[in-house]
């Protein structure tokens, strides 16, 4: 019988996390590797088709591939040439690229809109922290009025100053005259 070395709280995380959906069982060991490949790779590789296939260097490609084929089944010679008028090799070549290249784009468009959803979601996460801090902010900027305006201004205070000053003066003056 096999020894387990793991500790008791290691095989009860174990058991509890066998347990769940969430999160993926542990690797059985194999005699044969399965080969470890990148989900995304088919994904990323169509993208970068797309976006060529989206540029201007891919139409003068195309437009000159397209030329060449043409005036070299014209103007070769007989036994060089390999699609004569019709021209029924350049469609069927000129269609499996199309049969390709669309549901390439549409793959590309489809992880396109799977990331701007993300972004957007983050966008609006973003918002609504930087709407919450502007509320906070305008909320504390009213309590400050607020307090500022029970607070005695320097002028108040000059003023309430002079007025005693004043008084005292006054009275010094009565006090002498008595």
């Amino acid at each position: 019988m096999p020894r387990d070395d793991r500790g008791t709280d290691e095989r009860r995380l174990t058991r509890q996390a066998a347990a769940r959906l969430d999160i993926p069982r542990e690797l059985r060991r194999t005699i044969v590797r399965r080969r470890a490949y990148d989900a995304d790779a088919f994904g990323r590789l169509s993208e970068r088709i797309a976006r060529f296939l989206g540029t201007g260097q891919f139409l003068v490609y195309m437009t000159g591939t397209i030329i060449f084929w043409v005036s070299w089944n014209i103007f070769a010679p007989e036994h060089l040439r390999w699609d004569t008028y019709p021209f029924i090799f350049l469609t069927l070549a000129l269609s499996l690229q199309a049969s390709y290249a669309a549901p390439l784009i549409l793959l590309a468009q489809n992880r396109q809109e799977a990331r701007d959803r993300v972004q957007y979601e983050r966008d609006r996460d973003v918002d609504a922290r930087a709407r919450a801090d502007m509320e906070f902010l305008a909320r504390e900027m009213a309590a400050l009025r607020m307090s500022v305006g029970e607070v005695a201004t320097r002028d108040f205070l000059r003023s309430e100053l002079r007025s005693l000053l004043a008084d005292l003066e006054l009275k010094d003056r009565e006090d002498d005259r008595v």
